[in-house]
């Protein structure tokens, strides 16, 4: 009998054995999750903690950012109608280095170079709900005048219009096929950003963007020792001189561009304007002129491209007892008037590559470009004027430097010879410029 209990008793202390292990190691596994939950719920704890942190540091930094951005935009006021006034401007100078002799051209910088006061304006812009205006007002050494000066609408469905001195709808964009501060030829010969008195209807689609205009008058001659050169851009203008037979009457533009979508977006447009030229009463007879290109805007990463082909022919027919050629016409801008090749294709292509300076904290971004453009003139006898830019625009805050090296056969703003009429010294000279700017 006892034998047969301790039997018993070991064969059920055989069975309980492993249920008691069993228990224990699921005690020791509840054990060990409960200490890992702790060590999580510690690590979760620690992370919301650094989080905060985080939230208070990024916050302290967005507040800082905002409170720079507030110093560097322009003076905002708001009107009892719930209308907002901004005013802005820039103060810019400028140096230069080429090839110039003593004479009276342009942009002089032999010598050593000359560095000088180059632009101080002013600007306004208002905005209404869906009114908008814009103002702006440019002083320059020894003349001044309007650059912009209309007010506008915008329609529900996006549409707008604008009147008043506004910049013409013709070409790639509105400076043109350029990056630099020179700009290209089309701008010489009064084809990029080109300021007119008139109405333009703009539109734009996901894939389509469409100007239509009438202007009624170009810009007029505002404060300045010139009769007729006061004024932004190039207008066909009559100061008694050579070639000066002609006003500009009015013209109408449409522009049409398309936009494709990809890898490498890409628009493609058209452009067209038709004008009336007012002659003179001694030499020259009413006639008309116009203007027709093709142009090209691709981006591919950092890179960007533009194109423009444009055929133009301000419509010169006269026959002057001053010897004067009818295939030149004068055009005046900056105080400064000259004879330019009445008809004529330009060819520009500009390329730039956008560097973003995230490594430098001193500078935002670094624009580099090459631009290149020439005036093919139609008539016999007259050179070509072609013009190179290659540079870079440095961008910190408020500041926008220009540092452009420039090499032209025909620009009356690079070295002391060349032209965009007939060209005859067909001289390629050189500038090097350097266009400071501080804009608030």
């Amino acid at each position: 009998m006892v034998r047969l209990i301790k039997k018993s008793i070991s064969t059920s202390t055989f069975l309980l054995l492993p249920l008691t292990m069993l228990a224990q190691s699921a005690n020791s596994s509840q054990e060990d999750i409960d200490a890992r939950i702790k060590a999580l719920e510690s690590e979760i704890a620690q992370l919301k903690a650094e989080k905060a942190e985080l939230t208070q540091e990024v916050t302290a930094k967005s507040e800082e950012l905002e409170k720079a951005n507030e110093a560097k935009a322009p003076i905002t006021i708001e009107d009892s109608s719930g209308g907002t006034w901004k005013i802005g401007g820039a103060i810019r100078a400028n140096y230069t280095l080429g090839d110039y002799d003593t004479g009276s051209k342009p942009g002089r910088g032999g010598h050593g170079g000359n560095f000088g006061f180059d632009t101080f304006r002013i600007n306004v812009d208002y905005s209404n709900g869906s009114w908008m205006g814009k103002a702006e007002y440019r002083f320059y050494d020894g003349y001044n005048f309007f650059h912009t000066l209309y007010g506008g609408y915008t329609m529900e469905d996006g549409s707008s219009v604008k009147v008043g001195l506004t910049r013409v709808p013709f070409g790639v964009g509105a400076y043109g096929p350029a990056n630099s501060w020179f700009f290209d030829q089309h701008y010489y010969v009064g084809l990029a950003d080109d300021m007119d008195y008139g109405v333009v209807y703009s539109k734009s689609t996901d894939d389509w963007s469409l100007d239509a205009a009438v202007f009624f008058a170009p810009e007029i001659n505002w404060r300045g020792a010139s009769t007729d050169s006061a004024r932004y851009s190039y207008d066909i203008v009559d100061n008694g001189n050579v070639n000066s037979h002609y006003h500009e009457r009015g013209q109408v533009n449409v522009r049409l561009i398309r936009s494709y979508k990809g890898e490498i977006p890409t628009d493609v447009g058209v452009s067209a304007q038709f004008g009336l030229l007012e002659g003179d009463d001694d030499y020259a007879e009413d006639t008309n002129a116009y203007a027709v290109a093709v142009h090209t805007k691709s981006s591919w990463k950092n890179w960007g491209l533009q194109t423009q082909l444009t055929y133009y022919n301000y419509d010169a027919d006269y026959t002057g007892l001053d010897g004067s050629n009818n295939d030149l016409i004068a055009m005046g801008a900056f105080e400064y008037a000259a004879a330019v090749a009445s008809e004529g294709v330009i060819p520009s292509v500009a390329i730039n590559y956008l560097w973003v300076t995230e490594d430098i904290s001193w500078i935002d971004s670094i624009n580099f470009y090459n631009d290149f453009s020439v005036i093919m003139k139609n008539a016999d006898g007259f050179n070509d004027s072609a013009m190179n830019v290659i540079g870079m625009a440095i961008a910190r805050g408020g500041w926008y430097i220009y540092v452009d090296y420039a090499f032209s056969n025909g620009n009356y703003f690079v070295g002391s010879k060349g032209d965009f009429g007939a060209n005859s010294s067909d001289d390629w000279q050189k500038r090097f410029n350097i266009n400071f700017g501080y804009y608030f």
